[in-house]
């Protein structure tokens, strides 16, 4: 387990000071995929650079299956620094040395044997689908290509953690997914705990299976990723799963006539014929406007934005009927 004990990180300027990370407590168990989430300047960068003491804290605590490594240094904390691999945005490769030597590089610095190191890598290369990349240089790579580099360079050591620092935020979609599998699938062979930093909910809706909101150096909210997508609890929160879910209308639909909701199905009833069943009940039309249906973690989780058009009773009752049976029903106009 990686415990973040009330975590403080403080930067001084001759002019002032300010809290990068203010009072962060985190437990984050082994074998997790845990995700780290927050706009620009949150603090999520600091935060994850603080578990291998790249920061070191100004108060609070880092515990590492149950040993306190705050205070380390010098050979004991890089003992500890082999035992976590760290992927970075930029890749940060050696643009002088090839694929293999890339990789290589943390084995060597570990005083790993040229058999043991040869062995290692090709084991690598293949793991992340670059085993035909060898010889080559990261400048005739992609980017995508440039990243894998780097994940199998931060596997190199057998690390039980891996600090992922914003992995996809200078990739394009096809790419950030392909690497999101491809962390996943390490995840899963490898039972890894998987730290993730990123700015971008739909990271944490893929790969992810908890998730701490950062806003302002603090953490807001923690929880399942399924949950907190669902059911969101603090405005921050509710904030970035709006924005991820996409759902704005034209103004002109909020002045019609009717009632406008947004239903929010989860679990279960996210499959089940809810509106096909109010529609015969109460013998109404109902217009869906906006909406999707979507898997995380598995689980369904759909959200509608649904015109209802009736005398008001009946919309009330329509409403009444849907609450019932979803998970909630938040009325838009009307």
């Amino acid at each position: 387990m990686v415990s973040i004990e009330n975590i403080t990180v403080e930067f001084h300027t001759k002019e002032s000071s300010f809290k990068a990370i203010d009072a962060v407590t985190l437990n984050i168990e082994d074998g997790e995929v845990f995700g780290i989430v927050g706009t620009s300047g949150a603090g999520k960068s600091t935060l994850l650079r603080t578990i291998n003491l790249l920061q070191k804290p100004t108060s609070g605590k880092i515990v590492i299956d149950t040993v306190d490594i705050t205070d380390f240094s010098g050979a004991k904390l890089r003992d500890v620094r082999q035992k976590i691999g760290m992927i970075f945005q930029h890749f940060n490769l050696i643009n002088t040395k090839t694929v293999f030597d890339n990789v290589a590089f943390p084995l060597k610095i570990a005083g790993a044997s040229q058999e043991a190191i040869a062995k290692r890598v090709h084991e690598l290369l293949n793991l992340v689908g670059l085993s035909d990349k060898s010889d080559v240089y990261p400048s005739k790579l992609s980017g995508g290509q440039k990243q894998r580099v780097g994940i199998a360079r931060a596997l190199a050591n057998n690390p039980k953690i891996l600090l992922c620092d914003e992995p996809t935020s200078a990739l394009d979609l096809e790419t950030t997914n392909a690497i999101l599998d491809l962390l996943k699938d390490i995840n899963r062979k490898l039972g890894i705990t998987t730290i993730v930093i990123t700015h971008e909910m739909d990271v944490i809706k893929k790969i992810c299976t908890k998730v701490a909101v950062m806003d302002k150096g603090i953490v807001v909210e923690t929880g399942n990723v399924y949950d907190i997508f669902s059911r969101p609890q603090h405005p921050f929160t509710q904030k970035l799963v709006a924005h991820t879910l996409n759902l704005e209308l034209p103004p002109r639909l909020f002045h019609e006539e009717g009632k406008l909701i947004k239903v929010i199905y989860n679990g279960d009833k996210a499959e089940n014929p809810v509106l096909s069943d109010a529609i015969r009940t109460f013998g109404v039309d109902i217009n869906v406007l906006h909406g999707k249906i979507e898997y995380i973690d598995e689980k369904p989780l759909g959200v509608l934005i649904l015109g209802i058009k009736d005398d008001e009773a009946q919309c009330d009752a329509v409403i009444d009927f849907l609450r019932e049976r979803t998970a909630s029903v938040e009325v838009y106009r009307g």
